[in-house]
Protein backbone atom coordinates (compact mmCIF):
# COMPACT_ATOMS: atom_id res chain seq x y z
CA UNK A 1 0.00 0.00 0.00
CA UNK A 2 1.39 3.83 -0.59
CA UNK A 3 2.52 5.57 2.47
CA UNK A 4 0.54 8.44 3.23
CA UNK A 5 0.90 11.39 5.44
CA UNK A 6 -1.76 14.29 6.22
CA UNK A 7 -1.17 16.16 2.60
CA UNK A 8 -4.60 18.24 2.89
CA UNK A 9 -6.73 19.61 -0.24
CA UNK A 10 -3.26 20.08 -2.28
CA UNK A 11 -2.69 16.35 -2.38
CA UNK A 12 -5.69 15.14 -3.35
CA UNK A 13 -6.31 17.19 -6.43
CA UNK A 14 -2.55 15.93 -7.30
CA UNK A 15 -3.72 12.47 -6.96
CA UNK A 16 -6.82 13.40 -8.55
CA UNK A 17 -4.92 14.99 -11.76
CA UNK A 18 -2.60 11.35 -12.07
CA UNK A 19 -5.20 9.40 -12.00
CA UNK A 20 -7.61 11.42 -14.82
CA UNK A 21 -3.97 11.42 -16.68
CA UNK A 22 -3.78 7.48 -16.71
CA UNK A 23 -7.24 7.09 -17.13
CA UNK A 24 -6.69 9.43 -20.13
CA UNK A 25 -3.20 7.03 -21.15
CA UNK A 26 -4.86 3.85 -20.75
CA UNK A 27 -7.88 4.95 -23.34
CA UNK A 28 -5.35 5.96 -25.89
CA UNK A 29 -3.78 2.83 -25.52
CA UNK A 30 -7.10 1.15 -25.76
CA UNK A 31 -8.27 3.21 -29.33
CA UNK A 32 -4.82 3.04 -30.47
CA UNK A 33 -4.74 -1.03 -30.18
CA UNK A 34 -8.18 -0.74 -31.98
CA UNK A 35 -7.38 1.60 -34.73
CA UNK A 36 -4.53 -1.05 -35.43
CA UNK A 37 -6.48 -3.67 -35.50
CA UNK A 38 -9.10 -2.26 -37.83
CA UNK A 39 -6.15 -1.14 -40.34
CA UNK A 40 -5.17 -4.77 -40.33
CA UNK A 41 -8.50 -6.32 -41.04
CA UNK A 42 -8.61 -4.08 -43.94
CA UNK A 43 -6.06 -4.66 -45.78
CA UNK A 44 -5.89 -7.94 -45.11
CA UNK A 45 -7.85 -9.42 -47.38
CA UNK A 46 -6.25 -7.41 -50.15
CA UNK A 47 -3.59 -9.96 -51.01
CA UNK A 48 -5.89 -12.77 -51.43
CA UNK A 49 -8.36 -10.81 -53.76
CA UNK A 50 -4.94 -9.97 -56.11
CA UNK A 51 -4.04 -14.21 -56.09
CA UNK A 52 -7.04 -15.23 -56.83
CA UNK A 53 -7.60 -12.90 -59.82
CA UNK A 54 -3.99 -13.55 -61.04
CA UNK A 55 -4.77 -17.19 -61.31
CA UNK A 56 -7.88 -16.73 -62.73
CA UNK A 57 -7.22 -14.35 -65.16
CA UNK A 58 -5.65 -16.66 -68.22
CA UNK A 59 -9.09 -18.46 -70.13
CA UNK A 60 -6.96 -21.65 -71.08
CA UNK A 61 -6.12 -23.27 -68.45
CA UNK A 62 -5.01 -26.96 -67.99
CA UNK A 63 -6.36 -29.57 -65.57
CA UNK A 64 -2.84 -29.95 -64.04
CA UNK A 65 -2.53 -26.08 -63.77
CA UNK A 66 -5.70 -25.54 -62.42
CA UNK A 67 -4.84 -28.04 -59.56
CA UNK A 68 -1.87 -26.39 -58.61
CA UNK A 69 -3.17 -23.19 -58.97
CA UNK A 70 -7.04 -24.04 -56.46
CA UNK A 71 -3.72 -25.06 -53.14
CA UNK A 72 -1.69 -21.53 -54.07
CA UNK A 73 -5.14 -19.30 -53.76
CA UNK A 74 -5.98 -21.44 -50.43
CA UNK A 75 -2.82 -20.31 -49.23
CA UNK A 76 -2.97 -16.90 -50.27
CA UNK A 77 -5.77 -16.42 -48.12
CA UNK A 78 -4.60 -18.57 -45.06
CA UNK A 79 -3.10 -15.39 -43.19
CA UNK A 80 -6.52 -13.47 -43.07
CA UNK A 81 -7.82 -16.13 -39.79
CA UNK A 82 -4.62 -16.47 -38.53
CA UNK A 83 -4.26 -12.83 -38.10
CA UNK A 84 -8.02 -12.80 -36.59
CA UNK A 85 -7.07 -15.65 -34.05
CA UNK A 86 -4.27 -13.55 -33.20
CA UNK A 87 -6.06 -10.81 -31.60
CA UNK A 88 -7.22 -10.60 -28.12
CA UNK A 89 -11.00 -11.12 -28.25
CA UNK A 90 -13.42 -9.06 -26.08
CA UNK A 91 -14.01 -12.25 -23.62
CA UNK A 92 -10.44 -13.40 -23.91
CA UNK A 93 -8.45 -12.60 -20.20
CA UNK A 94 -4.67 -10.19 -20.59
CA UNK A 95 -4.78 -10.05 -16.91
CA UNK A 96 -1.04 -11.88 -16.77
CA UNK A 97 0.51 -9.92 -13.32
CA UNK A 98 4.35 -9.76 -12.85
CA UNK A 99 5.81 -9.68 -9.41
CA UNK A 100 6.86 -6.06 -9.76
CA UNK A 101 5.48 -2.89 -11.60
CA UNK A 102 8.21 -1.51 -13.98
CA UNK A 103 10.84 -3.53 -12.07
CA UNK A 104 10.72 -1.78 -9.10
CA UNK A 105 7.41 -1.51 -7.21
CA UNK A 106 5.75 -4.26 -5.10
CA UNK A 107 3.00 -5.95 -6.59
CA UNK A 108 3.20 -9.47 -4.74
CA UNK A 109 -0.11 -9.63 -3.78
CA UNK A 110 -1.69 -9.26 -7.56
CA UNK A 111 -3.14 -12.71 -8.93
CA UNK A 112 -3.25 -12.68 -12.35
CA UNK A 113 -7.00 -13.32 -14.18
CA UNK A 114 -8.27 -17.30 -13.69
CA UNK A 115 -5.31 -18.07 -11.24
CA UNK A 116 -6.56 -20.29 -8.98
CA UNK A 117 -5.12 -19.99 -5.25
CA UNK A 118 -5.12 -21.57 -2.15
CA UNK A 119 -6.72 -19.46 0.87
CA UNK A 120 -4.71 -17.46 2.46
CA UNK A 121 -3.25 -18.67 5.49
CA UNK A 122 -2.22 -15.90 8.63
CA UNK A 123 1.42 -16.43 7.63
CA UNK A 124 0.52 -15.43 3.90
CA UNK A 125 -1.02 -12.58 4.94
CA UNK A 126 1.76 -11.48 7.54
CA UNK A 127 4.95 -11.52 4.91
CA UNK A 128 2.47 -10.21 2.79
CA UNK A 129 2.11 -7.08 4.55
CA UNK A 130 5.68 -7.69 5.66
CA UNK A 131 7.06 -7.24 2.03
CA UNK A 132 4.94 -3.79 1.10
CA UNK A 133 6.21 -2.72 4.02
CA UNK A 134 10.30 -3.59 3.94
CA UNK A 135 10.72 -4.10 0.62
CA UNK A 136 13.67 -2.10 -0.89
CA UNK A 137 11.43 -0.27 -3.01
CA UNK A 138 9.35 0.85 -0.06
CA UNK A 139 11.35 3.84 1.41
CA UNK A 140 10.80 5.79 -2.43
CA UNK A 141 6.79 6.30 -1.53
CA UNK A 142 7.39 8.19 1.89
CA UNK A 143 10.20 9.73 0.47
CA UNK A 144 8.17 11.77 -2.08
CA UNK A 145 5.10 12.33 0.06
CA UNK A 146 7.84 13.53 2.69
CA UNK A 147 9.12 16.03 -0.02
CA UNK A 148 5.67 17.18 -0.76
CA UNK A 149 4.37 17.69 2.09
CA UNK A 150 7.39 19.77 3.57
CA UNK A 151 6.61 21.75 0.50
CA UNK A 152 2.88 22.29 1.54
CA UNK A 153 4.24 22.68 5.13
CA UNK A 154 1.58 20.58 6.15
CA UNK A 155 2.60 20.08 9.33
CA UNK A 156 4.28 23.40 10.54
CA UNK A 157 5.49 21.49 13.92
CA UNK A 158 8.12 19.60 12.08
CA UNK A 159 9.91 23.06 10.48
CA UNK A 160 12.03 23.13 6.95
CA UNK A 161 15.55 22.11 6.65
CA UNK A 162 17.03 18.14 6.93
CA UNK A 163 16.06 18.11 10.14
CA UNK A 164 12.17 18.59 9.37
CA UNK A 165 12.64 16.60 6.07
CA UNK A 166 13.36 13.76 8.61
CA UNK A 167 10.40 14.02 10.65
CA UNK A 168 8.29 14.04 7.44
CA UNK A 169 9.73 11.25 6.46
CA UNK A 170 9.72 9.03 9.14
CA UNK A 171 5.79 9.81 10.13
CA UNK A 172 5.39 8.53 6.16
CA UNK A 173 6.89 5.58 7.04
CA UNK A 174 5.25 4.79 10.10
CA UNK A 175 2.18 5.63 8.45
CA UNK A 176 2.84 3.10 5.53
CA UNK A 177 3.69 0.66 7.74
CA UNK A 178 0.66 0.36 9.89
CA UNK A 179 -2.06 0.92 7.19
CA UNK A 180 -0.17 -2.28 5.53
CA UNK A 181 -0.57 -4.17 8.81
CA UNK A 182 -3.97 -3.06 9.75
CA UNK A 183 -5.25 -3.60 5.89
CA UNK A 184 -3.36 -6.64 5.15
CA UNK A 185 -2.04 -9.02 8.35
CA UNK A 186 -4.58 -7.55 11.19
CA UNK A 187 -7.82 -7.24 10.19
CA UNK A 188 -7.70 -9.50 7.44
CA UNK A 189 -6.75 -12.55 10.00
CA UNK A 190 -9.57 -11.55 12.18
CA UNK A 191 -12.06 -11.09 9.27
CA UNK A 192 -10.94 -14.14 7.35
CA UNK A 193 -10.95 -12.31 4.20
CA UNK A 194 -8.28 -12.39 1.73
CA UNK A 195 -6.52 -9.12 0.66
CA UNK A 196 -4.83 -10.19 -2.71
CA UNK A 197 -6.06 -8.17 -5.89
CA UNK A 198 -7.85 -10.66 -8.27
CA UNK A 199 -7.33 -9.18 -11.76
CA UNK A 200 -10.19 -8.77 -13.63
CA UNK A 201 -8.29 -8.63 -17.26
CA UNK A 202 -11.45 -8.96 -18.93
CA UNK A 203 -14.23 -6.95 -20.82
CA UNK A 204 -14.39 -3.20 -21.62
CA UNK A 205 -11.93 -0.24 -19.96
CA UNK A 206 -15.29 1.02 -18.00
CA UNK A 207 -16.33 -2.66 -16.77
CA UNK A 208 -12.57 -3.20 -15.35
CA UNK A 209 -12.52 -0.01 -14.25
CA UNK A 210 -16.01 -0.41 -12.39
CA UNK A 211 -14.26 -3.47 -11.06
CA UNK A 212 -11.52 -2.19 -9.85
CA UNK A 213 -12.43 0.62 -7.66
CA UNK A 214 -15.02 -1.54 -6.15
CA UNK A 215 -12.47 -3.63 -4.44
CA UNK A 216 -12.30 -1.39 -1.87
CA UNK A 217 -15.90 -2.19 -0.86
CA UNK A 218 -16.24 -5.75 -2.08
CA UNK A 219 -13.34 -8.19 -1.52
CA UNK A 220 -12.98 -12.12 -1.18
CA UNK A 221 -13.23 -14.37 1.92
CA UNK A 222 -10.83 -16.84 2.56
CA UNK A 223 -13.58 -19.27 1.14
CA UNK A 224 -13.93 -17.20 -2.04
CA UNK A 225 -16.99 -15.46 -1.67
CA UNK A 226 -17.44 -11.90 -2.20
CA UNK A 227 -18.12 -10.06 0.81
CA UNK A 228 -17.90 -6.46 2.52
CA UNK A 229 -13.88 -5.38 2.33
CA UNK A 230 -13.88 -4.66 6.21
CA UNK A 231 -10.08 -4.76 6.23
CA UNK A 232 -9.88 -1.65 3.87
CA UNK A 233 -12.66 0.45 5.49
CA UNK A 234 -11.97 -0.40 8.96
CA UNK A 235 -8.20 -1.25 8.42
CA UNK A 236 -7.50 2.12 6.80
CA UNK A 237 -9.29 3.94 9.66
CA UNK A 238 -7.97 2.54 12.26
CA UNK A 239 -4.54 3.14 10.88
CA UNK A 240 -5.74 6.69 10.50
CA UNK A 241 -6.63 6.97 14.06
CA UNK A 242 -3.28 5.46 15.42
CA UNK A 243 -1.36 8.33 13.96
CA UNK A 244 -2.51 10.54 15.60
CA UNK A 245 -0.44 9.04 18.74
CA UNK A 246 2.05 10.46 17.22
CA UNK A 247 1.43 13.44 15.03
CA UNK A 248 1.59 17.15 16.29
CA UNK A 249 -1.53 17.63 18.93
CA UNK A 250 -2.54 20.16 16.73
CA UNK A 251 -2.96 17.96 13.84
CA UNK A 252 -5.12 15.87 16.30
CA UNK A 253 -8.40 16.59 14.70
CA UNK A 254 -11.63 14.82 13.86
CA UNK A 255 -11.78 16.13 10.81
CA UNK A 256 -7.98 15.68 9.70
CA UNK A 257 -8.36 11.77 10.98
CA UNK A 258 -11.32 11.76 8.73
CA UNK A 259 -9.68 13.13 5.50
CA UNK A 260 -6.73 11.00 6.23
CA UNK A 261 -9.20 8.27 6.55
CA UNK A 262 -11.21 8.87 3.17
CA UNK A 263 -7.85 9.67 1.08
CA UNK A 264 -6.15 6.27 2.36
CA UNK A 265 -9.05 4.52 1.00
CA UNK A 266 -9.00 6.40 -2.10
CA UNK A 267 -5.44 5.42 -2.69
CA UNK A 268 -6.17 1.94 -2.50
CA UNK A 269 -8.76 2.46 -4.87
CA UNK A 270 -6.58 3.83 -6.97
CA UNK A 271 -3.89 1.22 -6.34
CA UNK A 272 -6.60 -1.33 -7.49
CA UNK A 273 -7.42 0.76 -10.71
CA UNK A 274 -3.52 0.75 -11.88
CA UNK A 275 -2.79 -3.09 -10.73
CA UNK A 276 -5.75 -3.99 -12.75
CA UNK A 277 -4.37 -2.39 -15.85
CA UNK A 278 -0.36 -2.97 -15.51
CA UNK A 279 -0.68 -5.91 -17.67
CA UNK A 280 -2.00 -3.97 -20.60
CA UNK A 281 0.46 -1.23 -20.02
CA UNK A 282 3.14 -3.94 -19.73
CA UNK A 283 2.37 -5.70 -22.71
CA UNK A 284 1.32 -2.64 -24.96
CA UNK A 285 3.68 -0.43 -23.93
CA UNK A 286 6.86 -1.98 -22.56
CA UNK A 287 6.30 -5.01 -24.88
CA UNK A 288 5.95 -7.65 -21.81
CA UNK A 289 9.58 -6.35 -20.49
CA UNK A 290 8.50 -7.17 -17.30
CA UNK A 291 7.65 -10.46 -17.06
CA UNK A 292 7.54 -13.13 -14.11
CA UNK A 293 10.83 -13.61 -12.47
Amino acid sequence: MPSKSRPGKSLSRCLSSLGILAAGLIAGLTACTSLAAQQSEADEPRPAVMAASTTAAPAPVSAPQASLAAPQSASSSTPAPQTQLAQSSPGEPTGQQTKRILGIIPNFRAVSTDEELPPETVKDKFIGATEDSFDYSSIFVPAVIAAWNMDQRATPEFHQGAAGYARYFWHSAVDQTSENYMVEFIFPTITREDGRYYTLGRGGFLKRTGYALSRAVITRSNSGTEVFNISEIFGAGAASGISNLYYPSASRSVGNTATEWVLDVGIDAGTFWFREFWPDINRRVFHSKYGQP
